[in-house]
């Protein structure tokens, strides 16, 4: 089908841009530091499918509203019903990241050539192919996890979303999405044609992968100095020693690479790439918390039965899963083993200024939503996340010793000395500034944040 591609204008040369690889499902998590009790494998969540807990990801909603006549999608020829979905969602074109490996449901419709897009806001993951016959979307339920689904290209009276778990859940519930149901980021090797070069070897990616490491199969635009990453370069020969970094190094301009003109925009800016190696990472790391704090509440109330003693006399090993699954969360809120800058990041587009206009900030103009991109990726560095639905509905049992283990880090009440050392990039300006933004900003806080 592809063999008669028209390659980018690069691409007759050894070093044309390739790559690394993106789904838009496709991401990855690295092991947390804190013990989550894991063993790479699926949440036992038998008892949690009996909850019947109703979804309410956007999209789930949307795809409610549209059946019922209360919303409508748009066509237009060119995306299809691409704008007017990333309108209903409120996700930014800004937002846009290009991925030439062949690693989707559409594999077969993209290349170096003719990448596919994703676009993507808090809650929402939507990818793009040309000529594909479906969009792709992702929706993050703050119980539930991932919800997949499709919206068919094709122009009718009333579209509609369908699920489409069965289809994601075999790459998207396993030890890289630390077995909950999520999204995944991979950085691969890719061929002149977007293949994966498996041979050479995979990288799970998220806030604490070396730069180096990371965003194999994707476009990158920006600019960061002497850094370098995988994006922008494909494989001609089959050895790490014929990649070259500096080739697909401060791309500003994708034009001279493929015809840019069928997409929303023209970038696949750094600094969403850097946003959202952090936030695949961090929705998973709080869907993995539910999930264990649920099921262990169910266990401690099927034990208290058994054993004849009240619910509130927690088991030592429910204990145990409660602050596992707490420190867990912390230690991905306040971006534990992320790697320093060394040169400043600038991307290319208005990704930035739409990012951190979303910002809720204290009186003094801050927010978790700034970036530093000089030393590391923001200027306060704790998960403008825990503003999410996913944390808030945490299970108490879990949000509470959650809230108590982020207090104490960001009091500097640690004792242990493992711990201390594993919070010491946090200055002591970096805490005080966090938690005032938390007073600030952070409804739910416990009464005793405020004495």
């Amino acid at each position: 089908m592809f063999s008669d591609i028209q390659w980018p204008r690069l691409a007759c040369r050894s070093y044309i841009m390739a790559g690394v690889v993106a789904v838009l499902c496709v991401w990855s998590a690295a092991p947390l530091q804190a013990d989550f009790g894991r063993t790479g494998g699926a949440v036992d969540a038998a008892g949690l499918d009996g909850e019947n807990l109703p979804l309410v990801d956007p999209v789930s909603l949307l795809g409610n509203q549209l059946d019922d006549g209360e919303a409508k999608l748009e066509w237009d020829d060119k995306h299809g019903y691409l704008k007017s979905l990333l309108a209903q969602l409120n996700v930014p074109h800004a937002s846009q990241l290009l991925v030439f490996s062949q690693t989707s449901l559409q594999r077969r419709k993209i290349s170096p050539s003719k990448p596919r897009a994703f676009y993507f806001n808090d809650d929402v993951y939507v990818g793009w192919v040309q000529g594909g016959e479906v969009l792709e979307i992702i929706s993050m339920d703050p119980s539930r996890g991932a919800i997949f689904s499709t919206l068919e290209q094709r122009e009718v009276n009333k579209p509609t979303i369908v699920a489409d778990d069965a289809n994601c859940l075999a790459c998207h519930q396993n030890g890289r999405t630390l077995g909950v149901p999520g999204p995944v980021v991979r950085s691969l090797y890719t061929d002149l044609r977007g293949r994966p070069v498996l041979t050479m070897g995979t990288f799970d990616t998220d806030h604490t992968t070396p730069l180096h490491k990371r965003w194999g199969g994707y476009y990158v635009t920006g600019k960061h100095g002497s850094m370098r990453h995988m994006g922008n370069i494909c494989v001609t020969d089959v050895t790490e020693e014929t990649f070259d970094r500096e080739l697909g190094a401060n791309v500003t301009d994708l034009r001279k690479l493929f015809d840019t003109k069928p997409y929303l925009t023209e970038h696949s800016d750094i600094v969403a790439m850097l946003v959202l190696d952090h936030q695949v990472f961090m929705h998973n790391v709080l869907t993995r918390a539910n999930f264990e704090g649920r099921s262990a509440m169910q266990y401690q109330k099927t034990m208290a039965k058994m054993l004849e003693q009240p619910e509130d006399q927690l088991l030592d090993s429910v204990e145990r899963r409660f602050n596992n699954a707490a420190a867990a969360v912390v230690e991905a809120l306040l971006f534990v083993g992320e790697p320093k800058l060394t040169a400043p990041v600038q991307g290319t587009s208005e990704y930035r200024q739409v990012f951190e206009a979303m910002g809720r900030k204290d009186k003094q103009g801050r927010s978790l939503r700034q970036f530093d991109l000089k030393r590391r990726t923001f200027k306060y560095p704790c998960s403008f996340l825990i503003h999410n639905q996913a944390f808030d509905r945490l299970p108490k049992p879990v949000l509470d010793r959650t809230f108590k283990k982020l207090r104490d880090v960001l009091m500097g009440r640690l004792t242990d000395e493992e711990e201390i050392k594993q919070y010491r990039h946090l200055s002591k300006a970096d805490r005080q500034a966090i938690f005032e933004i938390l007073l600030a900003t952070k409804k739910n806080l416990p009464a005793d944040w405020k004495d």
